[in-house]
C-alpha cells in the first residue's frame, strides 16, 4: 500500500474520517453483514468499518500494513486480532471468514487482483468500495484547483484505478456474479480553516500532492481551492459517491439481504 498513508491516526481521522464513519454503515449494509459472521476488515485504516462491525456484534479481525493505524486498531478494539500485513499476504487459513470487505482500500493495494485472491481464499464473499474522484466534490475541488494553479498531480494516477463500477466489477468477476452499488454520504466541516486544516494533514494522494508544494504554490491553492468550494462562510458540508462491489466466493455463503444489494444511492445523513 502506498506509503502516503504512513501518518498518524488523528491526522486520518480528521481528513477521511468524518466521511468513512459515515459510509462504514452503509457499506456493511451492502456487504449483508451479519451477528455472528467471521468478518475481515481488509485495509482496516483507523477503525471507521471496524466499529461498525463490532457494533454488529460479528466476530471481527483486521488486516492493515500501516504500523501507526495498527496501534491505533489495538488501542482502540483491544478485543479483535489485528494482523500487521498487506491484503497481498493475508496470514490467515484458507475459508477462515464468512466475508470480507475492503473499505476504500483497493486502489491504493499494490497489486489489487492479488489481493482478491487471497480475499477470496480465505473469505466465502468479498466485498469492496472505493469513492469516484469526480464524484466526491472534496476530490473534484481539489483536482480543479490543481488545473487552476498550474501544479500537475500526475504522481497520483496510480491511485484512480478501480474508482468506477465497471472497474469493481472488473476486478471482482474472476470470482463470480458481481453486485453493484452506490452509497453516498456528506461530511461536515465547521468553517474553511477546519477543512484546510485537514487537508494540510497530508494524508492521502491529495495530502501528499499539497506537501508537494512550494510556499507560494501553497498559497494560490489554498485562495483557489477556497473558491472552488464557493468561498464558504462558516459552517458548511461536502458530499461524496462511493461505487461497492460484491461476490460470493463460495456457495455455502448465505443470501444477503435485498436491502443490502441495491443499487440505489443511500444517504448517511445522522451518522456521527
Amino acid at each position: 500500500m502506498s506509503g502516503t498513508f504512513r501518518v498518524g491516526a488523528d491526522a486520518y481521522d480528521d481528513f477521511m474520517g468524518r466521511y468513512s464513519v459515515r459510509l462504514a454503515p452503509l457499506f456493511a449494509d451492502f456487504a449483508g453483514v451479519r451477528a455472528g459472521q467471521r468478518v475481515l476488515d481488509v485495509g482496516a485504516g483507523t477503525g471507521a468499518l471496524t466499529a461498525e462491525l463490532v457494533r454488529r456484534e460479528a466476530v471481527v479481525a483486521a488486516a492493515e500494513p500501516s504500523p501507526e493505524f495498527c496501534a491505533a486498531l489495538r488501542e482502540r478494539f483491544p478485543e479483535i486480532e489485528v494482523r500487521q500485513t498487506p491484503a497481498e499476504q493475508l496470514p490467515f487459513e484458507d475459508d477462515s471468514f464468512d466475508a470480507a470487505a475492503a473499505q476504500l482500500v483497493v486502489a491504493f493495494m499494490s497489486d489489487a487482483p492479488a489481493a482478491m485472491r487471497e480475499l477470496a481464499r480465505v473469505a466465502r464473499s468479498i466485498a469492496v468500495c472505493m469513492w469516484g474522484v469526480m464524484e466526491m466534490q472534496m476530490f473534484a475541488a481539489i483536482e480543479r484547483t490543481s488545473q487552476a494553479i498550474g501544479v500537475s498531480r500526475e504522481s497520483e494516477h496510480g491511485a484512480r484505478r478501480y474508482r468506477t463500477l465497471e472497474e469493481l466489477v472488473e476486478l471482482l468477476a474472476p470470482f463470480g456474479d458481481v453486485e453493484t452499488g452506490r452509497l453516498d454520504v456528506t461530511a461536515s466541516y465547521a468553517d474553511y480553516e477546519d477543512f484546510w486544516h485537514a487537508l494540510a494533514g497530508q494524508v492521502g494522494p491529495a495530502g501528499a500532492w499539497l506537501n508537494s508544494l512550494d510556499d507560494e504554490q501553497q498559497r494560490a491553492a489554498r485562495e483557489q481551492m477556497f473558491r472552488e468550494l464557493g468561498s464558504p462562510d462558516g459552517a458548511f458540508e461536502l458530499s461524496g459517491r462511493c461505487y461497492a462491489a460484491r461476490v460470493s466466493t463460495d456457495a455455502r455463503s448465505a443470501p444477503v439481504p435485498t436491502s443490502a444489494t441495491s443499487t440505489s444511492s443511500s444517504r448517511s445523513t445522522n451518522s456521527t
